[in-house]
Parts: structure tokens; C-alpha cells; sequence
């Protein structure tokens, strides 16, 4: 990410030199909040713009936690920003998912704690109100306190706790205990090794009774634009098209903390996969076809600290 000098005339070189290093250092962050919040990457790179534009513009003198000032305005744009998004999915077509993005070398995306970032917690986060999101998120995540939530928010600490806990409750009810990395990779090989096959009783055996497919496409062909439930339909779809598998360059990848497979044919990468799985086997198989979120992906990989353009 490139960050432009918009400092006011008068700012020393010092003092723009203080600024910059402040905000390389949080900068991982601050992506990190914005982007479980809002489920996109590219999303997310515009907040930490925005909010890299106003630390500039800010008398930086006042300002007496420079990590809590830039995390608070982080989540406050990235609040607007998914309320913005929410009424423009309303007309996505078919099933949405989140964003993915390449966590090879970052695998936890600054946050103290892992959670809320794998595709399956981000998808069920959705269902929550922005303001509940980032609330679960920097708390859970970020292990802030309770009284920094209600600061960032404008909120009391007592409506922070109630907003935490019906957020918990809420994601508890969908929510599944994990795998760990090395199951999930095993489990995803697995999957496409039957589908590849075209093995369905090693597919269902794979799967939970329960197990649901999602493909993003947003109206494109060859995309199903309904999840498709149960065990032996998310089998069957995963081997309906014997011609998809062929001629195929499978090449694995980090995402979201976990394992995934970008498919490429003719050197064009075309469709992300992964899946979300607990001790009872794969629930969730997530097929992404949207080339820009698949772009997004790729580029994600390059995402490096700001340096600033003078």
C-alpha cells in the first residue's frame, strides 16, 4: 500500500517521520480491524487509507494514545463502510463470502488472537449489525477492554458488554469447535482428491449430514446461485461436471489462517476453494468464482507495510 504526503504546510520532517513510523507500526492492525469487520480486503486497504489521510491531518501533539486514536477511527469508517456494503449485497446474486486473503506470512492479520478470521466465523459475522461486528471483533480478536470498545464506539461500557454478549450468543448457535491446520489441509486434500475421482461415497464420507456448498459467483454461469444442502446433494455437486475437473493446475494456498486450493486453467486462476470443517467432518464447502475477489486474493499476497510518496 502506497500512502500520499497530505500533510499540512509548516510540518516538519521530524515530526512526519514520527507519523509515518507510528502508523507502519499499527498499520497491521488497523487492516486487521477493518477488514474483519467489513469481510474485504480491498475494502479494508481504502478504511486504513482514509484513516492514514486524517492521522496526517490530525494535531498529533494532543493526541495521547496514537494506537487507540487510529483504532478508534479505523472502526468508526469501517462501521460506515460495512453499513454501506449491506444494502449493496442485498442485490448480490447467489450465494456471498467474504473477501479471502493470502495470510502466508501473516497468519493471524495483527490481531493478539486468532479468531474471527477464518471464511466460515466471517460469513456468520455478517448476520450480526456492523456496530455488533466490530464490537465482537475488537473485543474477541483484539482483546481490547471494555471501556476502549465503549470509547471507540460512543457507547457506555454496560451497552458494549450487552452488544459482546448478544453477539456471542448469537454466533454460538452457528458456530462449530474447529479443526486444526494440519485436519483441515488433510480434509480439503481429501475433498478434492474424491471430487477429482468423481469418488461420491468418499465425498459423503467426508461430509456432514448437515454439510452445505456455497458458490460466489454473483450471477455468473456455472455458479449455483442457492446454497446447496445435505450431504449427498454437496457430493453430488462436487462431481456433476466431470469436465471442470480436467485439464486443471491446483496450486495450494494460505488463506484465512487455513488451507485452500486457487484452481487455475489455461494459466488463469478461476475458482478459489475451502472448506470449514469440525471433528464431525467438512460442514461447509465454499467454491469462490467472482473474478475480482479472487484478484483481490492475488493481490493480497503483495500487501506490504505503507511507505510514504513524497
Amino acid at each position: 500500500m502506497t500512502f500520499t504526503d497530505h500533510s499540512p504546510l509548516g510540518t516538519t520532517t521530524s515530526a512526519l517521520d514520527e507519523a509515518v513510523s507510528v502508523f507502519v507500526q499499527l498499520q497491521p492492525r488497523l487492516f486487521g480491524i477493518a477488514y474483519r469487520v467489513l469481510g474485504s480486503a480491498v475494502e479494508a486497504e481504502d478504511v486504513v487509507q482514509e484513516v492514514w489521510l486524517r492521522w496526517q491531518k490530525t494535531d498529533r501533539s494532543a493526541v495521547v494514545s496514537p494506537a487507540a486514536f487510529l483504532s478508534s477511527a479505523t472502526t468508526r469508517l469501517a462501521i460506515n463502510v460495512a453499513q454501506s456494503a449491506r444494502v449493496r449485497r442485498e442485490t448480490y446474486i447467489g450465494p456471498w463470502l467474504p473477501e479471502p486473503i493470502d495470510t502466508s506470512s501473516d497468519p493471524e492479520v495483527g490481531a493478539q488472537r486468532a479468531e474471527a478470521l477464518e471464511l466460515a466465523l466471517l460469513l456468520v459475522l455478517e448476520k450480526l449489525t456492523p456496530a455488533e461486528r466490530a464490537a465482537y471483533v475488537l473485543r474477541e480478536a483484539f482483546d481490547y477492554g471494555y471501556p476502549e470498545i465503549a470509547a471507540m464506539l460512543h457507547l457506555s461500557v454496560v451497552n458494549v458488554r450487552k452488544i459482546v454478549s448478544r453477539a456471542r450468543k448469537h454466533l454460538g448457535a452457528e458456530q462449530r469447535e474447529s479443526v486444526d491446520a494440519e485436519e483441515h489441509r488433510r480434509l480439503l486434500e481429501a475433498f478434492v482428491g474424491a471430487a477429482q475421482r468423481g469418488d461420491i461415497g468418499s465425498l459423503e464420507a467426508l461430509l456432514t449430514p448437515d454439510a452445505v456448498s456455497l458458490s460466489d459467483g454473483n450471477g455468473m454461469r456455472g455458479a449455483a446461485r442457492i446454497p446447496v444442502l445435505g450431504r449427498a446433494r454437496v457430493a453430488n455437486l462436487a462431481t456433476a461436471y466431470p469436465r471442470f475437473w480436467r485439464g486443471l493446475d491446483l496450486r495450494s494456498v494460505h488463506a484465512n489462517g487455513r488451507s485452500g486450493v486457487m484452481i487455475y486453467r489455461e494459466g488463469q486462476p478461476k475458482t478459489f476453494l475451502t472448506v470449514a470443517a469440525s471433528r464431525e467432518g467438512i460442514y461447509k464447502v465454499m467454491w469462490l468464482f467472482n473474478p475480482s475477489k479472487i484478484a483481490a486474493f492475488l493481490d493480497s499476497r503483495s500487501r506490504s507495510m505503507p511507505s510514504l510518496c513524497l
